[in-house]
């Protein structure tokens, strides 16, 4: 595991869901209507960076994609939680399902790497 590179990919990921989290908190429509798919898009993107920076094999990719995409979304969610935007039970199944989407774009960033 590339400690830099999963430490890059978890702040670039958190800084992108703590910006939507505030653009949902003051703008409905997002709140409603974007936070899962875009909060799992971050992570993919997350995961995507982890994998393109850490070069190591597909499983690394893997496990640094969900732990990437896993930990942003996590730090969002409570976040999102403590203002009051998003029920407790999120925390749980959106870190989790973020986790995953973080793992899928791990393995997309070590095929691309590999083109």
């Amino acid at each position: 595991m590339n400690r830099k590179a999963l430490v890059h990919a978890s702040v670039v990921g958190t800084g992108l869901q703590l910006a939507m989290i505030i653009a949902g908190h003051f703008i409905p429509f997002i709140k409603d209507n974007l936070f899962a798919i875009v909060g799992m898009l971050i992570s993919l993107i997350a995961g995507l960076i982890y994998a393109r920076a850490a070069r190591g094999a597909l499983a690394d990719g893997l496990v640094g994609g969900a732990l990437a995409g896993g930990v942003c979304a996590l730090i969002g969610i409570v976040a999102s939680f403590a203002l009051g935007d998003v029920p407790a039970m999120v925390i749980a199944f959106g870190t989790l399902s973020s986790a995953v989407t973080g793992a899928i774009g791990g393995a997309i960033g070590k095929v691309l790497s590999k083109a």
